[in-house]
């Protein structure tokens, strides 16, 4: 059974092992140097790798893979692969719904980071790059919804780039720049940093979720969610 666990505060968030809705990432390569912070809930790059993350390419796809208001009081930070079916589980069945009911509304932000599982999802890197070359051009979330969405069409092929393409096209990025985007690779240092830092903070499968000071790993329902934000935002109104 998949777990909710509190984050240690002001420190890393730590992630309890989850069985039945999640991808795991045993498989992975380690990584390190990264760390999520429980006070904002916003996972940001250690200082001394700034300045490899500060390329305008790399400011924009980070900006883009981020929704809501800046004034909301709660974020929802979702860690994921495009290829993991939990996590297509995920968004097939509660990400609107949380997206209707609490990011449009301004009560949370949200924000994406990748996590994907390359040796065991052969695609999922290119589908991470595909997602965030089209974020340097504001469509991230266009791209997030429709890799999801055609998953089974792209995930165990040889090559998915033909796919990758379409769809791009299909969210209106200017083909010629989401292309050489796609060739130079020039998203693939933000898409680690982003695994590095989840991994620091413990993350070991996909979907895990940080709302607020609560970790959540697995594919969970949305009512499971709605109690967890509300407990949040009422947390926050809460004489001190």
């Amino acid at each position: 059974m998949p777990h909710i666990s509190r984050a240690r505060p002001a420190a890393l968030l730590v992630l309890v092992a989850t069985l039945s809705t999640a991808c795991s990432r045993s498989e992975t390569p380690a990584a390190s140097a990264h760390q999520v912070s429980s006070s904002t809930g916003a996972v940001a790059p250690a200082a001394a790798e700034l300045s490899e993350l500060v390329d305008s390419v790399s400011v924009s796809a980070d900006k883009a893979r981020i929704r809501g208001a800046e004034t909301a009081p709660v974020w929802l930070v979702e860690i994921s692969d495009f290829q993991c079916p939990f996590c297509k589980q995920w968004h097939d069945e509660t990400f609107a719904k949380i997206d209707q009911e609490y990011v449009k509304t301004g009560k949370v932000r949200m924000a994406y980071l990748n996590f994907p599982l390359a040796r065991i999802h052969k695609n999922a890197q290119a589908a991470a790059e595909a997602a965030m070359c089209a974020g340097v051009q504001g469509k991230f979330w266009e791209l997030h919804g429709s890799l999801f969405q055609v998953q089974a069409k792209w995930a165990e092929l040889k090559t998915p780039m033909a796919v990758f393409d379409s769809l791009a096209r299909a969210a209106g990025v200017d083909a010629k720049g989401w292309t050489n985007c796609m060739t130079t690779h020039a998203t693939a240092k933000l898409i680690e940093a982003d695994r590095d830092r989840a991994s620091k903070a413990g993350v070991e499968s996909t979907p895990t979720f940080f709302v607020g000071d609560r970790a959540l790993a697995g594919a969970y329902p949305v009512d499971t969610f709605r109690v967890v934000i509300d407990q949040a935002l009422a947390k926050l109104k809460a004489p001190r």
